[in-house]
């Protein structure tokens, strides 16, 4: 009997030293695994990505990927951007703080993968030079121009509030920044709320002045979104994304001069434009993975959005945030 039990164990603790030798050869093989090749990398930017438009020029993320195919795509604004996201006919993409909150409520697979902080002026709420409107209060009743889903959105809902007047105070007429930089010319509109450098190239066009701008407000974010999949299977990829942005603003800082001239000529803006933004602009502004605060900050736009019911889903923002694994 004694004998038997011997085998029995000597068996058991063979074929647990076998399984835990498959294991750990599966582990290893699992680790040993190469990670999917990258062969093209697609970037999504719009006239307000400065880092992007230099990165653009300087062929920036060409050197960071040496052999890698990169392709660059412009959009008008950030909810263009995500759709093209979505689409999969990017791979990340910039925006500003309020398209990805409209585009995760329409439950679009999108993820934070970084953020920075805005300059504190990049918005403007711009009226007519001869407008007879004077304070935010004045708005009420008033045709408001602004691109639904974009950062902007956001910033007219902040005004409102700050005017204790609501959405139904007001008539937004959704129009993209160029549509709506006519629709000022022909005063078919009372006011535009939008962002750097439409507004600046507004203001310096000396047909049109400020109404209210972000420096009034607290500090906003933009951000770099990606997708899961991307993210999933390209996480080192990812990394050198945020490296190569930080790359980028460090000679910014050191050029100024220079990024002026590229601004004017990737985006058509008159020198003295480009010289404006780039004025307001903060530094240095290095693109970080999300923290807490940032998210919270987010979350609140989510939360004002769902509780006036512009989104037709409520949002929780920390569950779409890259960790940089």
């Amino acid at each position: 009997m004694k004998k038997n039990w011997a085998v029995l164990t000597a068996v058991s603790l063979s074929i647990s030293l076998a399984a835990c030798s498959k294991t750990q050869n599966e582990s290893a093989a699992e680790q040993a695994a190469p990670a999917v090749k990258l062969e093209k990398l697609k970037i999504g930017y719009q006239k307000a990505a400065l880092k992007l438009i230099v990165a653009k020029q300087n062929h920036a993320f060409e050197q960071a990927f040496p052999n890698v195919q990169v392709e660059w795509k412009e959009f008008p604004a950030g909810p263009q951007t995500l759709e093209a996201l979505n689409a999969g006919s990017i791979d990340f993409g910039y925006t500003g703080d309020t398209p990805v909150i409209f585009a995760l409520s329409g439950n679009k697979p999108i993820e934070y993968l970084a953020y920075e902080i805005n300059s504190k002026n990049s918005h403007s709420l711009l009226v007519p030079k001869s407008s007879a409107l004077q304070n935010i209060q004045d708005l009420k009743g008033k045709r408001i121009a602004v691109t639904k889903g974009s950062s902007a959105h956001y910033f007219l809902a902040q005004i409102l509030n700050k005017a204790g007047l609501s959405w139904q105070d007001i008539q937004p007429i959704w129009l993209t920044p160029a549509d709506a930089r006519a629709a000022l010319d022909r005063s078919s509109i009372d006011a535009w709320a939008v962002w750097d450098p439409y507004s600046s190239a507004a203001e310096l066009k000396g047909d049109s002045r400020i109404l209210f701008d972000s420096q009034k407000l607290p500090p906003a974010y933009s951000f770099y979104l990606s997708s899961p999949a991307f993210l999933k299977a390209q996480p080192a990829a990812a990394h050198k994304i945020i490296e190569t942005l930080n790359t980028t603003d460090d000679w910014i800082n050191a050029h100024p001069a220079e990024t002026v001239q590229i601004l004017a000529k990737s985006t058509g803006l008159e020198s003295a434009v480009a010289e404006k933004v780039l004025s307001k602009r903060a530094s240095p502004v290095k693109a970080k993975l999300l923290d807490g605060a940032t998210i919270a900050e987010q979350q609140k736009i989510a939360d004002l959005f769902a509780n006036l019911k512009l989104i037709p889903n409520a949002v929780v923002l920390k569950e779409h945030v890259w960790d940089g694994k």
